[in-house]
């Protein structure tokens, strides 16, 4: 890899980068924070999440005190929670193992629960200005197109390959404006999912798939997993203004999470009265039905709702009023239905269509 490649890609970050809340300062936590939310997830989407998450746990400190509610309150709609849960986790071990100061060395960063070696080394340049590469998938696709590597890579071996040919050309300053650059580029300019745009890069000159004519073979693209798909009807249980919800178990998908109650399969609207009869809830007729499908990453769901008053509030729920399903309790975004439940139209919801 070209010892040129660090000057071009600074000088050019410095003069385009976006303007992101979390590059107003070097703080780890606000770096740190916003790592975690990026992942799988777009800049745009990510904005008024890291706004609010910030206003509300603006230290480290607050984070680890936060009560499990709070926090995947203000989760809610970015998709997978296990990151949030690490997030906290990792608060705490700062909190408790480096009385609450950030480590600044990338070993001690990268041990730290939630973390591999992309964040870690991500804080470690951008905060500490250590030489150290975060390797992710904007970061790989430039440096295969500018080696001209016509690979996989998702394959660990040319993650690895690409990581330590970086270390041999990071900069002994301005490693965190080299980092932000190589995601830069990559998000902006040599881009996922559509036609570089060669003409505005500024490592052209160099880049061996701009010179072969490979920017559009190189990376290798792989084939999409399918995905499985699953049918679940969601009961939405309605008594004195209050709507019944459960807790997910602690393992597995949406772990830990509150839900509507339902059951596996699509029901028959009398299929459904009569499973919520055995619930003690006093069920009369359905009022609304609607489908949804859901997509995960690696599963579908497709969803009938029902809508149903009840004449008793059985205690294997918890019955919740609308403002705390909007202001306390975290409702997954598959399991919410704006246009069907009217009442919760003042629910914040994502269109984002990757969760876990």
């Amino acid at each position: 890899m070209k010892r040129t490649l660090p000057k071009l890609v600074i000088r050019w970050y410095l003069q385009n980068k976006r303007d992101l809340p979390w590059r107003e300062n070097k703080e780890p936590y606000r770096v740190w924070l916003s790592e975690m939310m990026l992942q799988q997830t777009r800049v745009q989407a990510v904005i008024p999440y890291y706004k609010r998450f910030l206003a509300e746990l603006p230290t480290i400190g607050a984070l680890a005190a936060a009560n499990e509610e709070q926090l995947y309150k203000l989760w809610q709609g970015l998709g997978y929670y296990s990151r949030a849960r690490n997030l906290q986790k990792a608060a705490r071990v700062i909190m408790t193992e480096y009385d609450g100061v950030f480590p600044n060395a990338y070993e001690q960063i990268l041990k730290l629960p939630g973390v591999g070696p992309y964040t870690a080394g991500a804080i470690a340049s951008i905060c500490f200005d250590a030489p150290v590469p975060a390797v992710d998938g904007n970061v790989l696709r430039v440096t295969a197109r500018i080696e001209g590597l016509a690979v996989d890579i998702s394959q660990p071996a040319v993650k690895k390959e690409i990581r330590e040919a970086l270390l041999q050309i990071y900069p002994k300053s301005g490693s965190g404006d080299f980092t932000q650059g190589l995601m830069e580029l990559g998000a902006t300019v040599c881009v996922p999912g559509g036609k570089p745009k060669c003409g505005e890069c500024p490592v052209k000159s160099i880049c061996k798939a701009f010179q072969n004519g490979a920017t559009g073979e190189i990376p290798l693209k792989k084939p999409a997993k399918t995905r499985t798909h699953e049918s679940i009807t969601v009961f939405v249980l309605v008594c004195n203004e209050k709507f019944a919800i459960r807790k997910r178990e602690e393992k597995g998908l949406l772990a830990g999470l509150w839900e509507f109650p339902n059951n596996v399969g699509i029901l028959t609207s009398e299929q459904a009265i009569s499973l919520a009869s055995s619930w003690d809830v006093k069920p009369e007729k359905i009022a609304k039905k609607a489908d949804k499908k859901h997509v995960f990453t690696h599963i579908e769901w497709h969803m009938r709702f029902y809508r149903i008053p009840c004449g008793e509030q059985s205690a294997r729920f918890i019955w919740v009023d609308e403002d705390a399903l909007r202001d306390t309790y975290a409702i997954p975004t598959a399991f919410q239905m704006p246009d069907f439940l009217c009442d919760f139209r003042k629910i914040p919801h994502s269109q984002t269509l990757l969760f876990l």
